[in-house]
């Protein structure tokens, strides 16, 4: 009889839980089903491939609850700025709810397993995707160009991540909240388009 799909929601919530806590490596698909009740059969008929099935899912996962919260944050803010300093400071209650165990399970899942899974870096590259689709729709609408948006969005995923790893090495929201007010700061070196710049 196949395993029940009612499995597969926990398995992937748990198995995020634990590479953010303990990193990918050190997560053992025994722990993933203790912590979540799920049977072994199950775990294997939902990810036939083990944890690698399971660090797909946890990135893809991430993604979408990631797009999700920033696109929440773009709708209630009213500028760049605005929206980068409520992102960061939205990382940083995170962080400081878990009194900074937490770490990006996609980062630990890229960091063991990138370049070499092809199926990882798929499901990571449709992450960023994403991820710079939403800024840069924040950017462009406030009259950046597209080249312009495309910049600020790798620097802006780039720089947060670095900060969450401050954060939990300072057990301190600090580092992410300076950052974002820097990151605010930085976007007036970037160029406007001029037409939609004085029509804002």
């Amino acid at each position: 009889m196949p395993a029940p799909r009612k499995h597969k929601e926990p398995i992937v919530e748990a198995a995020i839980r634990h590479f953010r806590e303990q990193g990918y490596p050190e997560t053992r698909l025994n722990e993933i089903a203790e912590s979540c009740g799920a049977p072994k059969s199950s775990m294997y008929y939902h990810f036939p491939d083990g944890k690698r099935s399971i660090a797909v899912a946890v990135i893809e996962e991430g993604a979408k609850s990631t797009a999700q919260t920033m696109r929440e944050i773009a709708a209630a803010t009213d500028s760049p700025e605005a929206f980068i300093r409520g992102l960061a400071a939205k990382l940083a209650e995170w962080m400081a709810e878990s009194s900074y165990r937490n770490g990006c399970s996609m980062t630990s899942v890229f960091l063991e397993l990138a370049p070499d899974d092809r199926d990882v870096c798929r499901a990571g590259k449709r992450a960023y995707a994403e991820r710079f689709a939403v800024i840069s729709e924040v950017l462009v609408e406030a009259g950046y160009t597209e080249s312009s948006a495309q910049e600020i969005a790798l620097l802006w995923v780039s720089s947060l991540k670095g900060a969450l790893i401050q954060c939990r090495v300072d057990r301190s929201p600090r580092p992410l909240l300076r950052l974002g007010e820097t990151l605010a700061d930085v976007l007036a070196v970037f160029p406007r388009n001029p037409e939609l710049k004085q029509a804002l």
